[in-house]
């Protein structure tokens, strides 16, 4: 099967999630800056998840330059992560509303981590539409970033019962290593 449709299926989705979060930063009542007080945790919140969403688009992207073709389970796959993905703004919005309360951070981490091993599981569905030797293959060699992730997020997600800011500290951290796109294949492709 071709691409092209999961592609263009997978952005118009990225687009309207990312549509959703910055419909719950409402706008205050007031004209000063100390109005826009209150809604500092919300577009903190909203600030990581763009990140977040954007860095998923972004790979995305990349990974699909790579891909000569997707199967049914590809497609699957693809929808499995777009489901966690969905689940940004609402966890977003939790989190943002309730000053990043650890239950908040701790569920807001945890899709965090869905999304991360959704994203594992599209690319291991790639890598089985695909001869090992492809670029694709070629490109995704070991994932060290990703597993990395996996334990951050981890980790992440165990420090914000303890304390939430260790949570929002380990999830920034993350963000941080994947805000460069994804080189690897981008290295493999370019002649």
């Amino acid at each position: 099967m071709h691409k092209g449709r999961l592609e263009a299926f997978s952005d118009g989705v990225v687009a309207i999630i990312i549509t959703i979060m910055v419909l719950e930063l409402k706008v205050p009542h007031g004209d000063t800056l100390a109005d826009l007080e209150p809604l500092l945790p919300v577009a903190g919140c909203y600030l990581l998840s763009f990140v977040y969403v954007g860095i998923y688009w972004n790979n995305h992207h990349h990974l699909f330059q790579a891909v000569q073709r997707v199967s049914g389970g590809v497609l699957w796959s693809n929808l499995h992560l777009l489901f966690w993905l969905s689940l940004f703004p609402f966890v977003t919005g939790w989190m943002g509303e309730n000053h990043f309360a650890p239950a908040t951070v701790v569920v807001y981490g945890s899709v965090l981590i869905l999304a991360a091993v959704a994203y594992s599981l599209l690319v291991g569905s790639l890598l089985r539409c695909h001869p090992s030797d492809s670029p694709l293959a070629r490109a995704i060699g070991r994932d060290r970033k990703g597993k990395l992730s996996l334990v951050l997020y981890a980790a992440g997600i165990a420090g914000a019962c303890w304390q939430p800011w260790l949570g929002i500290a380990l999830y920034t951290l993350v963000a941080a290593i994947w805000l460069v796109p994804d080189r690897r294949i981008e290295r493999t492709l370019t002649p």
